[in-house]
Formats: structure tokens, C-alpha cells, sequence
């Protein structure tokens, strides 16, 4: 079976994704300020290396101060400039490390509902997590970059080159064909499936391990043979999983 979803990414995550998802940082905001102004909580949008170090950069509020924090008490932080334009530099982490960007905006607080996931030692992907929505996957990966199930539903995204028609998604006999963004990223809703489950994106084929059985923890990080199973906690101790396939996985 064949169907065609003429759609951009919004518009498939707007029809599909839980109830629960928040909405992207960049059309949400948060309120701060006794006066009722909002702050736009910050967008990480690439993470690159430099010997030992790791440099963030993203948009923010002009001005404003951006932390990336993480559950343990590690903090990051530098000002974006009068743009939004931030970097926020921190050294190659010796154990995977999951960070909240968060704005402060004087004594107030917009945290993003993003985990910025850096694995350890430089050992596999760089991604950006967002509870009920795709994974946004900054180093080079796949035309499948990623597959996030919470259990009832599973979502399929990745990135082809940009001015792309159409991507086409196969999985458990339905096919469809999906209209990327601007950016060339995409995703659509796959049937729920406990895996494994081989999974085909514009001619290549990938096999999905399916859902984890690791016991409840803030972070699990498993190594499969072709990719990164990972299970992190969202907002409200939601459970997500996320499948990074590796760039050579077919």
C-alpha cells in the first residue's frame, strides 16, 4: 500500500505527535517577568568540535544569558549577543551527557523542553531530544537520522538535501511519501510495533531493534550493532526511546 503525505514536518508532528508534546521553543515561549514580557527559551542548532572542546551555538533572547544545564548540577553558560546569536563552550565530556538550555532573563527562567544529548568522549552522535517529537540529529547522519517511540507510537525522522520533493518511508508493508521542510528535514508517524522491524527511507534499508528493556533511569545509552539506543526521562518522567542509526547502517 502506497499514500502520499503532502506535508511538512510541522504539519505531520501537528496531526500526530501526544497531547502532551509541548510546542517548539521557537513559537512557544515561556512567560518571565512580573510585567508579563516573554522570553524565548533557547535553540541549540549545531555543536562543533575542537581538540578536547565542544562549542554550542544557537538563538536566544538578545542579550540574554543561556545555560545548558544538566540533572547532576553540571552548568554551562555564556550571553548571547545583540542578535540572539550564543556559543557556549564546554570540554568533551569523559560520560554521556544530557543538558537542558534554559534562558534567564534576570531572575527568571525559560527552560526549553529540548535535552541536548552529547555522548561521551566523542564516542557517537550529537542530537537535540524533544519529548513527543522527532530527535533533530547534528552530526552527519543517515537519510534515517533517528526513531522515538514512547510505547504507544513511533515517529521516523532524518534530513535529506534541501529542495528534495519527496521522501518515501516503508514499513511493515504501507508505504508513504513525505514532503520535506525548507531544511530538507522530515518525519512521519509509523505504526506502533515492538521491533525489530526493517524499515526502508528512500531506498535504503534499516532495522529498527525495537524497544528496550532496560530498567527505569534517568539515561540508558546501548550500542547496538548499527546505531545508539537511547532511553532518557522528559518533562513530567516521561519515558522516551530514540534510535540513532549509525551513518554506514544499510
Amino acid at each position: 500500500m502506497k499514500r502520499a503525505i503532502l506535508s511538512t514536518v510541522a504539519a505531520v508532528l501537528a496531526a500526530g505527535a501526544t497531547a502532551c508534546s509541548p510546542p517548539p521553543p521557537e513559537q512557544a515561549g515561556e512567560r518571565t517577568g512580573s510585567a508579563g514580557d516573554w522570553a524565548r527559551p533557547p535553540v541549540v542548532e549545531s555543536v562543533e568540535r575542537s581538540g578536547s572542546a565542544l562549542l554550542v551555538s544557537g538563538v536566544a533572547e538578545p542579550e540574554a544569558r543561556v545555560v545548558l544545564r544538566s540533572d547532576e548540577g553540571a552548568a554551562f553558560a555564556a550571553t548571547a549577543d545583540s542578535l540572539g546569536r550564543f556559543e557556549v563552550g564546554l570540554p568533551t565530556p569523559p560520560e554521556h551527557l544530557l543538558l537542558r538550555p534554559e534562558t534567564q532573563v534576570g531572575q527568571d527562567a525559560a527552560p526549553s523542553p529540548d535535552r541536548l544529548l552529547i555522548l561521551a568522549a566523542g564516542q557517537g552522535p550529537i542530537v537535540v531530544l524533544r519529548p513527543g517529537g522527532p530527535t533533530r540529529r547534528l552530526d552527519a547522519a543517515p537519510v534515517l537520522g533517528a526513531i522515538d517511540s514512547d510505547g504507544r507510537m513511533r515517529l521516523a525522522s532524518g534530513r535529506v538535501a534541501p529542495g528534495t520533493a519527496l521522501v518515501e518511508v516503508e514499513s511493515r508493508g504501507e508505504t508513504v511519501q513525505v514532503t520535506p521542510d525548507p531544511q530538507g528535514r522530515w518525519s512521519v508517524m509509523l505504526a506502533p510495533h515492538e521491533g525489530p522491524d526493517q524499515i526502508r527511507v528512500a531506498g535504503r534499508d534499516f532495522v529498527w531493534p525495537g524497544q528496550s528493556a532496560a530498567p527505569s533511569r534517568a539515561l540508558t545509552v546501548e550500542r547496538l550493532e548499527a546505531g545508539w539506543r537511547i532511553l532518557w526521562t522528559g518533562p513530567g518522567d516521561a519515558r522516551q526511546s530514540t534510535w540513532l542509526p549509525d551513518r554506514g547502517a544499510a
